[in-house]
């Protein structure tokens, strides 16, 4: 389908530290078919599927926002492949690449990629992340509520399509610490970017604690014995990259114990158009009022919807707080993982 373009001349997205906005993550669904201790609720609430956003405004969300200077769209979830309509909205989304988008990702569980990897290789996606928290299958089992055997095949299947991927795993005391070195040797075996990240009070629940947090350190100083590892300088990305043995890059995300805020180029969108301007703001802005009417057919209404949309926009980003360490004792709010999609 073909969108008009809609003008804005008002200023780029910056906040209050002068950190300008790059990156926009847009939850396409709350819902996940893996049950993550660190991510999703015992016992979860979904939203209805009325309230979501329809593709039609989350596009015109991205066409605003890429004309602000948004420059990588990254589709989350949930488990954005549980949407029926995503593989179609990825296709869409290439119109805006003559408007300065340079890069669409998505991040899944991999569960359905086999099914999946070819058409959204062929709807112009660039790569992914894939969650991959273990290679034990009891382990996998125990922290997903899942088979492992589906995501190794969606990982063949991303493969075979020619679609480039990282891997995250969220790391956790007790429950999968031990697989450090067993995923660096399988990814490094297997030339695939992993990237490990620590555990941070996200989890549906809120049973998150400092305690259970794998630090950077700890992180390192399991693989020092093993490797030659050298830090490498960080860029605008939230991992520190490490290379070992001279050659593979493994990441680093360090949000509790070393924090990438002081560079932060990320937004995020809820699948029920809410705004947060930080993962770990204690209040989004809806927009989905802003959203629906810049749908509409008459196109006064859609200017009119536009400068209102640039109004709230422009100023709750710019009010951005500084970073994690400065907001983390505000009281926790109640939006987990699962609706903000990382």
């Amino acid at each position: 389908m073909k969108h008009e373009k809609l003008e804005t001349t008002l200023p780029i997205l910056q906040d209050q530290y002068g950190r300008i906005k790059r990156k926009l993550r847009i939850s396409v669904t709350d819902r996940c078919n893996f049950k993550c201790i660190y991510c999703m609720p015992e016992h979860p609430e979904w939203m209805k599927k009325q309230d979501l956003l329809s593709f039609e405004a989350l596009f015109a969300f991205c066409q605003y926002m890429v004309g602000q200077g948004i420059e990588n769209i990254r589709i989350t979830g949930g488990e954005p492949l549980m949407r029926q309509g995503v593989v179609h909205f990825i296709a869409d989304l290439q119109q805006l690449r003559a408007l300065g988008l340079k890069r669409i990702s998505i991040t899944t569980n991999a569960h359905y990629l086999a099914k999946y990897a070819e058409a959204l290789k062929q709807a112009g996606l660039d790569d992914l992340n894939i969650s991959l928290d273990s290679l034990n299958p009891t382990q996998f089992k125990q922290l997903t509520k899942k088979e492992l055997t589906p995501v190794l095949n969606g990982i063949e299947a991303a493969k075979k399509a020619g679609l480039p991927f990282k891997l995250n795993c969220v790391l956790m005391k007790g429950h999968n610490d031990d697989q450090i070195l067993p995923m660096v040797q399988w990814a490094k075996q297997h030339n695939i970017p992993l990237r490990f990240i620590e555990f941070m009070p996200l989890d549906g629940d809120q049973h998150w604690t400092n305690d259970a947090v794998v630090s950077e350190a700890a992180i390192l100083e399991q693989l020092q014995p093993h490797y030659d590892v050298q830090v490498l300088q960080q860029q605008h990305e939230p991992a520190r990259i490490y290379q070992l043995d001279g050659h593979y890059p493994l990441g680093i995300i360090s949000t509790i114990t070393h924090s990438f805020c002081g560079d932060c180029d990320r937004i995020r969108l809820t699948a029920q158009g809410e705004l947060y301007n930080c993962l770990f703001a204690q209040q989004g802005l809806n927009i989905k009022p802003y959203l629906q009417d810049l749908i509409q057919q008459n196109n006064e209404s859609k200017q009119r919807a536009l400068l209102q949309l640039d109004q709230q926009v422009k100023p709750y980003i710019w009010h951005k707080a500084k970073g994690y360490h400065a907001i983390q004792h505000q009281q926790a709010r109640k939006i987990s993982m699962h609706m903000l999609g990382g």
